[in-house]
């Protein structure tokens, strides 16, 4: 391969892709995908704002959802401007540094929210077994403490796969499979080795995803276990009840996650639509619900939504 079709990375314009074969439906494709931007925007600002005004709020449990809402916005506003910039505009290029940025925050906030959701079933695992010591064992100080290891352990995983993106050389087809910049996507387009890049990337899921899910796990054992050893019936369903909104988030992160990977995997055969489809839903998945899951589960976030929705109907 010639040497004048490699060409210095700031220079780079990679194509973004649609839904394959569907380029005709793109402004009706948009519709539910609109719909869906809003209810992740709007629900998980609502969250926020009702916890933050709330003081009744203010408890360890709730810190935790602001920095899910807060992650799951990030999520979203790290797609919005790609995805629908397609689908209305057909707006497919994207510079290779805006590229990367992309693809850096949509790794280190999905990184962040493996993270939170660990958080959170430590957090039910501490008020579950020793609810008397609650309160001193998660102090605001080690609130704040977990949420910049959060941040801090999300980019040090993530900054090495975007610098050792720009040390490869980018040949021939510019054309991504996806409406946002995704790791193997992107890596998949240089004419140079990406054994490390490849190393590197699957360390970093391991070491957060994987790991993350492993002391999940660990955490509901030993939360089962504590909740099997109250005699009372009525309290054991009461302090099950308490973890019903953290398995549904950590459902709703984990099954599109590992769904995606085996249409990856396995479903060569579907056509390009699908996997584009499974995509850019997974990552929408978990911003629309998670607002929806805690508002409906959890009745004192339900009383704080009624109550701000209240106050805001009132004043205008």
């Amino acid at each position: 391969m010639s040497t004048s079709q490699n060409t210095t990375t700031s220079s780079i314009v990679f194509l973004l892709t649609g839904v394959p074969g569907l380029e005709a439906f793109h402004t009706w494709i948009s519709i539910p995908f609109c719909f869906l931007y809003a209810t992740a925007l709007s629900g998980n600002s609502l969250i926020l704002f009702a916890i933050i005004t709330q003081p009744s709020l203010h408890e360890p449990m709730y810190y935790f959802l602001s920095m899910l809402s807060t992650t799951d916005l990030g999520l979203s506003i790290s797609t919005l401007a790609t995805m629908l910039g397609i689908f209305w505009f057909n707006a497919r290029e994207i510079s290779f540094n805006a590229c990367l940025s992309q693809m850096f925050f949509i790794q280190l906030f999905t990184f962040m929210e493996s993270s939170v959701l660990l958080a959170m079933a430590f957090d039910r695992y501490v008020a579950i077994s020793n609810p008397l010591r609650y309160a001193s064992v998660l102090t605001d100080l080690k609130i704040v403490v977990i949420g910049v290891t959060i941040v801090t352990r999300g980019t040090l995983i993530q900054t090495p796969l975007a610098v050792l993106l720009k040390r490869l050389s980018y040949c021939s087809s510019h054309v991504l499979r996806h409406s946002y910049c995704f790791h193997p996507d992107v890596m998949k387009l240089s004419c140079t080795d990406t054994r490390i890049n490849s190393a590197v990337g699957l360390t970093a899921m391991i070491s957060t995803v994987g790991v993350d899910s492993i002391l999940i796990l660990l955490s509901y054992v030993l939360i089962i276990r504590t909740v099997l050893s109250i005699a009372s019936p009525e309290e054991r369903k009461k302090a099950f009840s308490t973890c019903i909104s953290h398995i549904g988030a950590v459902a709703i992160f984990y099954i599109p996650l590992i769904s995606l990977s085996f249409v990856h995997r396995f479903g060569k055969r579907a056509p390009p639509y699908v996997h584009t489809m499974i995509a850019n839903t997974y990552l929408l998945i978990p911003p629309v619900m998670n607002p929806i899951i805690y508002s409906v589960k959890t009745r004192q976030i339900r009383k704080a939504l009624l109550k701000v929705l209240h106050s805001s109907t009132t004043k205008s």
